[in-house]
């Protein structure tokens, strides 16, 4: 069903005005500043992850967080579909409640991904058989479409936050996927990782 430049007015009269706190912000600039913490946050996580030697320093709960990575991927799958079962019912401020739920636990992720692989470096797989190239595919796909990842949601919430929600739909088209494939894929990695690796 499409919708209607009506549609999308409506909408907004949904939602509280709060939500549309980026109504006033030049959207080029905003996604120059987005492409730019994109770039930036991508070139340090491959360099911390398979350049920078691991900490020397021994911290004894660092190695719970690949756990903590986990939940955080998993919470944000479950907050994801939530939110996009709420966006189908056309039930507006749920579905934003969700992806902000979703945003929050990939953020808080993003954190402890980065404080273990500051201890812990890059970890190796170890297993062999038909699993390494299945592990492999997941692997590269996941670090792919990751990229996207973060110009692709926050561009997302841009949309959202400034009221322009027929490019917000547009652009949503591709996030959601990617995120949620992102978010799943990590999940598996992790498995992989304890179970082969």
């Amino acid at each position: 069903m499409k919708s209607s430049p009506n549609d999308y007015s409506s909408i907004a009269n949904l939602l509280p005005t709060s939500v549309r706190t980026l109504e006033g912000v030049d959207s080029r600039n905003a996604l120059r500043v987005i492409l730019g913490v994109s770039v930036a946050a991508i070139l340090f996580l491959v360099w911390l992850i398979y350049f920078k030697a691991p900490a020397v320093s021994e911290v004894t709960w660092v190695s719970n967080l690949s756990v903590v990575n986990a939940a955080l991927n998993s919470l944000s799958t479950v907050f994801l579909l939530l939110g996009f079962r709420e966006i189908k019912a056309r039930n507006f401020a749920k579905h934003m409640r969700f992806m902000i739920s979703a945003f929050i636990t990939s953020a808080l992720f993003l954190v402890s991904y980065i404080v273990y692989h500051h201890f812990v470096g890059d970890t190796p797989f170890t297993g062999q058989g038909f699993v390494r190239p299945v592990y492999f595919f997941i692997l590269i796909t996941h670090i792919v479409l990751s990229i996207f990842v973060v110009p692709l949601v926050l561009s997302s919430f841009l949309f959202a936050f400034s009221g322009k929600f027929s490019t917000h739909r547009k652009v949503s088209k591709w996030t959601f996927p990617i995120w949620l494939y992102v978010s799943v894929t990590g999940v598996l990695v992790f498995f992989m990782l304890k179970i082969f690796g």
